[in-house]
């Protein structure tokens, strides 16, 4: 069930980095600046997400590391693909 969280907590914070990709854009569009900006920062969520895993909640990393894939690759994976939408 945690895990479901965090992915969803993962496309709410996709969500917000597009919204502003979208609002503060001047002349050119910085949805894509943004969405790279979304993976740089998923991927310290997600670090920091195995690392309470480690430390507070007692798995190894052996157990944790799956989840750290699986959560950090759903919302990259979909920001990657609207990024790639974009490019075309």
């Amino acid at each position: 069930m945690h895990v479901l969280l965090v992915i969803v907590g993962g496309f709410l914070l996709l969500a917000v980095f597009a919204l502003f990709g979208r609002l503060w854009s001047t002349s050119s569009p910085q949805l894509p600046t943004a969405l790279l900006a979304f993976i740089g920062t998923w991927l310290l969520v997600s670090v920091a997400n195995m690392w309470v895993g480690v430390s507070r909640a007692g798995y190894t990393v052996r157990e944790e590391l799956p989840i750290l894939l699986l959560v950090f690759a759903v919302p990259a994976l979909v920001a990657g693909v609207i990024f790639w939408r974009l490019g075309r």
